[in-house]
């Protein structure tokens, strides 16, 4: 018989948003076999004392294991499967293949553009094959993955800077039909790229078709953050309205100075959204963006904050401004100049973030970028800073609201099949933390450093991480393929 653990003692947050309760949670093999109070005198039948291992919980909480509904993690599960910059901060399960890059269905040997994002794994025509993979590598989180938009223009298209033909079309929704029956849970887009952005809303719609059939979800990084944010909101929400697929906007935000205090205007447009259809967003909690470096995102007047450069490598962790000095050139001139690259866009204004992260709709997502050398800090600190900044800081929502974004909402949003919630007979996918010591230790200057307060993290039952490790322990986390049953 597997040995069965008890979390006794704890605040237990189930990830409904419902009230925390004081109790314990019992986990054997992969799934939850208990929750409720005092359960070492009541243990269910056939399961003695000396079959379990007791775990105290005092002063801690005990959640469902965070779900990062926004990442690239595509590549790094296969390549770094330790996945210690998610797990080190309760993450069990991320959803891959966002922006409209996915390393599934497309092989190449040296990525361009966009792909870059994602590093160099593009050697997977199927989900299945991908899926194999991921099996093989056996990653310490579970991987939940969508197809991306992108992936599949370049996996069908020769020319990129034109919409697809409909033989194009047809193909691209062929290559997405054969995923979604292999089990990818969606698609996403990313028509802010240049790749994607030559495609006009019907062929999104006809390819979101697709997906609908397979009752998958629909993300897209919008074609506008900016000037344009309303009518690239339209444009989403009507692709996925007429497609009959629920709509996820990736990190919403209203980018650009000229644009702060927006989300006074998109917030009411979801709301009012939802009335016809099935709508959500996620958000990161910081006031910097990060992608590829762009001369267009480079106006003079924000920071922006080198995360990598090809051709000027020393140049990592620097801003624009002061490269601009010292080579006594402007700022649009220093972005060619270390192109191909990376970088943090100072864009966002932190009122905009806090109204987002509070709005019942939002999800937590890091959109960190793995491949980076100097990273974004939301790729080892997201999570706890949702806690440690906007619950225990700043006060803007309850313990219990905060843990339901970052669980039962994202699970119910992506159709993670008993995944989010403390039930008994769902995956024991679990994290306990320190609520009043939880906090991000990642910033800026130093990006890659470990969030404090995380006790312990347990994958489908399996003890991934705990306080003492500088490292993963088991690895034990699965592809998450599409499942018809009701999440």
């Amino acid at each position: 018989m597997t040995r069965a653990i008890l979390l006794e003692n704890g605040l237990i947050i189930d990830g409904t948003g419902a009230a925390a309760q004081a109790g314990d949670v019992l986990l054997q093999g992969d799934r939850i076999l208990a929750v409720g109070a005092k359960l070492r005198g009541n243990l269910p039948a056939g399961l003695s004392l000396k079959d379990v291992d007791v775990r105290d919980c005092t002063g801690l909480a005990i959640a469902p294991g965070f779900i990062d509904v926004h990442t690239h993690d595509d590549a790094i599960v296969l390549n770094a499967p330790g996945m210690f910059p998610k797990l080190s901060q309760g993450i069990t399960t991320v959803v891959t293949g966002n922006c409209g890059l996915s390393v599934a269905p497309f092989m190449i040997g040296e990525p361009t553009g966009a792909l870059t994002l994602l590093g160099n794994s593009f050697k997977y025509p199927s989900v299945a094959s991908y899926a194999q993979a991921v099996a093989e590598a056996v990653p310490a989180v579970n991987v939940a993955p969508l197809i991306g938009h992108t992936t599949l223009r370049f996996a069908c298209m020769g020319d990129l800077t034109r919409p697809a033909s409909a033989e194009e079309t047809k193909a691209m929704c062929e290559l997405l039909e054969k995923c979604m029956a292999e089990g990818a849970i969606g698609m996403s887009s990313g028509l802010f790229y240049a790749e994607a952005m030559p495609a006009p809303a019907e062929e999104v719609t006809a390819l979101a078709c697709v997906v609908a059939r397979h009752s998958g979800v629909y993300a897209t990084h919008m074609r506008s953050e900016m000037a344009d944010i309303l009518d690239a909101m339209h444009e989403a929400s009507d692709c996925a309205f007429d497609a009959g697929v629920p709509l996820i906007i990736s990190h919403h935000k209203c980018a650009g100075p000229a644009n702060w205090g927006r989300t006074q205007e998109t917030l009411p447009l979801i709301d009012e959204l939802a009335k016809r259809q099935d709508i959500s967003m996620d958000v990161y909690p910081y006031v910097a963006g990060s992608t590829v470096l762009r001369e267009d995102l480079v106006d003079g007047i924000i920071d922006v904050l080198v995360s990598w450069s090809a051709p000027h490598p020393e140049m990592m962790g620097r801003t624009l401004a002061s490269i601009a000095a010292e080579w006594g050139v402007d700022q649009k001139t220093v972005c060619r100049r270390l192109q191909p690259g990376g970088a943090c866009y100072f864009q966002m204004h932190e009122d905009d973030v806090r109204r987002v992260i509070t709005h019942p709709r939002s999800m937590i997502g890091s959109d960190g970028l793995p491949h980076d050398k100097h990273p974004h800090p939301r790729l080892w600190g997201a999570f706890p800073r949702v806690l440690a900044r906007y619950w225990r800081e700043q006060k803007l929502f309850s313990l219990e609201t905060a843990i339901y974004k970052m669980t039962g909402l994202s699970a119910r949003n992506f159709r993670l099949h008993q995944r989010g919630q403390l039930k008994p007979g769902w995956y024991a996918d679990v994290v306990v933390f320190d609520p009043e010591k939880i906090r991000d230790a990642a910033t800026y200057e130093e990006p890659i450093a470990r969030s404090e307060g995380i006790r312990s993290v347990y994958v489908n039952g399996q003890l991934a991480c705990d306080q003492d490790s500088a490292q993963g322990l088991a690895h034990a986390g699965r592809m998450l393929l599409r499942q018809t049953a009701p999440a």
